[in-house]
């Protein structure tokens, strides 16, 4: 019984810990995911105020566009493919955004910079 405990809670921790968030974009959606503070991202980036990656994923029939902007100036576009996965670098203060002109599925994940 103690083992079944101890399973269950270290399965919870895991979860707790996973930093993945899935966003479904609509037509002609432009959504700010992340970088312009608190109550405004879609998602959270625990490493916000350093150099981070930004893992995109397209889980979608419909290719999407990835922009990342430092103070209002685009500095990266990008397309990325159905079914394609990028890292994209963000520095310290960077804001995500992902454009669409189709309905799309997206997963999004940050990770600290090497």
């Amino acid at each position: 019984m103690k083992k079944l405990l101890y399973l269950a809670f270290a399965l919870f921790v895991l979860q707790a810990n996973a930093q993945d968030d899935i966003f479904v974009l609509p037509p002609s959606q432009s959504m700010s995911i992340t970088g312009l503070g608190e109550g405004q991202d879609a998602a959270i980036n625990p490493y916000s105020n350093e150099k981070s990656i930004a893992v995109v994923e397209n889980n979608s029939k419909n290719e999407f566009v990835i922009r990342v902007q430092m103070d209002g100036k685009v500095v990266n576009k990008c397309t990325i493919k159905p079914k394609e996965t990028k890292m994209i670098e963000l520095e310290k203060g960077a804001e995500l955004y992902l454009d669409s002109d189709k309905k799309a599925k997206a997963r999004v994940s940050f990770k600290k910079a090497d």
